[in-house]
């Protein structure tokens, strides 16, 4: 199973369980910017205490490894948990959004993106939204592959990113002045 695979096999069982989600993360900006390694898939997954037994049922071992007490923990905090697949070495990070107004307007947001020669889909984080979490995740903790990720999709996308939205976002995010020093650093 490849990185894609996995991605797909996620996407099909959130749909399945009419779970609202968004693939977020390197898998996003590489979608919507320039391409690199990445080893694992991010999806935001808005899930409920009623989705618990299903989701945990479609990632069974000896296939994948699930533990139903860090899902149902994230689930509960609005946290997180990973699901791994063995064989290959790859990981899914579910992340369970809290409540805001950003998280409301990402997951409203999504764009469903054909994901293999098959036509596959998933839904994926607008090319705006991942640089907005992109931000966030560099601000916090400083990891300069966010700012290339972010300048790839810049690159890639140019003009077709609502810098509008962009801006909105980033005042309320608190992500201005990262946002304006990499926009600085664009071509």
């Amino acid at each position: 199973m490849d990185s894609y695979e996995l991605l797909q096999y996620a996407a099909d069982t959130l749909e399945r369980l009419h779970v609202p989600y968004l693939v977020t993360g390197s898998m996003a900006t590489i979608t919507h910017g320039e391409s690199r390694f990445t080893n694992d898939v991010d999806i935001v997954a808005d899930l409920k205490t009623l989705h618990i037994s299903r989701l945990c049922a479609a990632f069974q071992t000896p296939e994948f490894y699930c533990s139903r007490p860090a899902v149902e923990d994230a689930v509960e905090r609005r946290g997180q948990f990973n699901v791994i697949h063995p064989t290959s070495g790859l990981k899914i990070d579910f992340m369970v959004p809290t409540d805001s107004d950003f998280n409301r307007s990402r997951l409203s947001r999504g764009q469903m993106v054909v994901t293999d020669v098959s036509g596959s889909q998933a839904r994926f984080a607008t090319p705006e939204d991942a640089m907005l979490k992109k931000l966030e995740y560099f601000r916090d903790g400083g990891s300069e592959k966010h700012i290339r990720d972010i300048k790839g999709v810049l690159l890639i996308q140019g003009d077709a990113i609502d810098f509008e939205y962009l801006d909105k976002w980033a005042e309320t995010l608190g992500v201005v002045d990262q946002l304006q020093q990499i926009l600085e650093d664009t071509p």
